[in-house]
C-alpha cells in the first residue's frame, strides 16, 4: 500500500486492537494493520492490495455493532470509513442527501433539520453510530415503527467491490426499478460484498409541532403487549412504540433512579409526531388505561417528551454496567409480542439466566439481552442454551432471528434454522460472485 501514507496505515499493535473490535464480548484476532481510509482512493487503493496479496479486510464504521459483524480476525486488515465524513450534498427541493460513510447518523438528522427536513432512521446509538454501519446492518431503531428501517431511506450507493472496481447502485429519484435491486442488495450486507463510500439516502418532512410522548406502566409484559395490538390497531399510527420489561427498568433506576414502584413489570413508552399528536397521544393514554395500566403520563412539552425518550436510550448502557451482554434481536409479528416476552421470561428462568428486554413493540422487534460475569471470554453454556430457545421460539411464532443488528459472528450458529439449505446455497453464490477470492469480512453474515 505504498500510495498510502504512513499517517494512514496503523500498525501499532495496542492501536490496532482498539480498532479490532466492536461493542460485544467477542475477542479479536491479531490483525496486520488499520487503514484510516479518508477518501473513495484509499479504499480502493486498499482492496486493490487486498486483492493482490489475498488478505481479508473487515470493513468497519463506529465500532457500534452488536452482532460482531466488525470484530477482526488474525492476518486481517481493518478498513476505518470513520474519517470519511462528509455530507456532500443535502438537497431540500429533492428531499435527499448524498452522504460518507463516517457521517454519525445524529449529525445527518441535524443537518436535515436545518433545513425542515429529517433523517428518519435513529438506532438507539445515532448519536455515535456512522451511517456507513447502519447501512451495513440495515439498523432500525425507535422511530421505524413509522418510517422503516434503513433500506427505506436508501435510495442509491456507491460501492468499491472487493477488487477496488467502483459500482453505483440505484438512484438519485424516489422511484426507479431499472435492473436488479443492488442498492437493497448490499444494504445489510455487513461489508461482506464490497465497501460502501457514499450513500444517497431519503429525508423527509420533520414534524411540523414538537412529537407528544406518553409512558404507560402495567403490572405485567402480557398487559403491556396488549396495548401495544390495541393501539396499533386503532389506527393511531405512532411514530415510537417502546416496551421495557422490569428487569430493563431496574436496571435503569439502580444507575439514574427513575422512580420504579414495586408493582411495575412493564412500561410502554410511545410517542406521535402526526399534526394532532398531543390528541392522539392522549387517545393511545386511553387505550393503555383499557388495557391495565396503572399509571400513565403524557409530556406537555418538548423537554418531558425528551425526558422520557431518554429513559429508553439508557436501556442498553444501564444493562453493561450489569455484566458482559449477549445482545439479541429477534423479530416476531406483532400479535405474537406478549407471548415472546412471556417465553423470554420462561426461559431466564429455566436455565437461571439473567435477561433484561426491551423491544422496538410497535413492529414486533425484541432485544433480550443475556447478561454474564464481566470478564469471562466466552457466555457460559447456560446462556447459549436459553438463547437457542429464545431463538427457536421466535422462528416458530413466525419471526426472525434478527431484526435490526445483522448475524455478524453470534447468529451464524442459528442461521440454517432460518435460511434453509437452498438459500444458503445461493447466498453463497451472490457472495462468490462480488468477492470471488472471500476477502471481504470472511465469516460474516452468511
Amino acid at each position: 500500500m505504498n500510495s498510502l501514507s504512513e499517517a494512514r496505515v496503523v500498525t501499532d499493535p495496542d492501536v490496532i486492537d482498539s480498532y479490532a473490535r466492536d461493542r460485544t464480548f467477542v475477542a479479536p484476532g491479531k490483525p496486520l494493520g488499520v487503514v484510516l481510509a479518508t477518501s473513495r482512493d484509499d479504499v480502493v487503493t486498499t482492496l486493490k492490495w487486498a486483492t493482490e496479496h489475498r488478505v481479508p479486510v473487515v470493513p468497519r464504521g463506529a465500532g457500534t455493532g452488536l452482532a460482531g459483524a466488525a470484530v477482526a480476525g488474525d492476518g486481517a486488515i481493518v478498513l476505518s470509513l470513520a474519517k470519511m465524513t462528509a455530507i456532500k450534498e443535502l438537497s431540500p427541493a429533492d428531499e435527499i442527501a448524498v452522504v460518507e460513510p463516517g457521517v454519525i447518523t445524529a449529525d445527518l438528522d441535524r443537518a436535515a433539520r436545518e433545513h425542515g427536513l429529517m433523517y428518519a432512521p435513529d438506532p438507539s446509538s445515532y448519536e455515535i453510530s456512522t451511517i456507513g454501519g447502519n447501512l451495513a446492518t440495515n439498523a432500525g431503531g425507535l422511530r421505524c415503527v413509522k418510517y422503516g428501517v434503513t433500506r427505506d431511506s436508501t435510495l442509491g450507493l456507491e460501492v468499491v467491490l472487493a477488487d477496488g472496481r467502483i459500482m453505483n447502485t440505484g438512484r438519485r429519484t424516489m422511484k426507479g426499478v431499472t435492473g436488479y435491486d443492488l442498492t437493497g442488495l448490499f444494504v445489510g450486507s455487513e461489508g461482506t460484498l464490497g465497501v460502501i463510500t457514499s450513500a444517497t439516502v431519503r429525508l423527509r418532512r420533520a414534524p411540523a409541532v414538537p412529537p407528544a410522548t406518553f409512558a404507560a406502566e402495567f403490572g405485567s409484559p402480557r398487559d403491556a403487549g396488549a396495548a401495544v395490538s390495541a393501539i396499533m390497531a386503532a389506527g393511531c399510527q405512532p411514530s415510537l412504540m417502546e416496551l421495557l420489561d422490569r428487569t430493563t427498568l431496574k436496571a435503569i433506576d439502580d444507575w439514574r433512579n427513575i422512580g420504579l414502584e414495586d408493582t411495575t413489570q412493564a412500561m410502554l413508552i410511545g410517542q406521535s409526531d402526526a399534526a394532532d399528536g398531543q390528541a392522539m397521544a392522549e387517545r393511545m393514554q386511553q387505550i393503555c388505561r383499557d388495557n391495565g395500566a396503572s399509571f400513565v403520563a403524557v409530556s406537555s412539552t418538548p423537554e418531558e417528551a425528551e425526558e422520557l425518550i431518554g429513559v429508553r436510550r439508557l436501556a442498553y448502557g444501564a444493562k453493561e454496567r450489569m455484566g458482559a451482554c449477549l445482545v439479541e434481536d429477534v423479530c416476531v409479528p406483532r400479535s405474537k409480542l406478549a407471548e415472546m416476552i412471556i417465553a423470554i421470561e420462561e426461559a431466564a428462568a429455566r436455565h437461571g439466566v439473567l435477561i433484561a428486554t426491551a423491544a422496538h413493540a410497535g413492529d414486533g422487534n425484541l432485544h433480550p439481552v443475556f447478561i454474564f460475569d464481566h470478564g469471562t471470554l466466552e457466555p457460559p453454556a447456560e446462556v447459549w442454551a436459553a438463547a437457542d430457545e429464545v431463538f427457536t421460539t421466535a422462528l416458530r411464532l413466525g419471526g426472525t432471528l434478527t431484526g435490526e443488528h445483522g448475524v455478524g459472528l453470534l447468529k451464524r450458529r442459528w442461521l440454517a434454522m432460518e435460511s434453509g439449505p437452498v438459500a444458503a446455497e445461493v447466498q453463497n453464490g451472490i457472495k462468490a460472485v462480488f468477492d470471488p477470492l472471500g476477502i471481504l469480512n470472511p465469516g460474516k453474515a452468511i
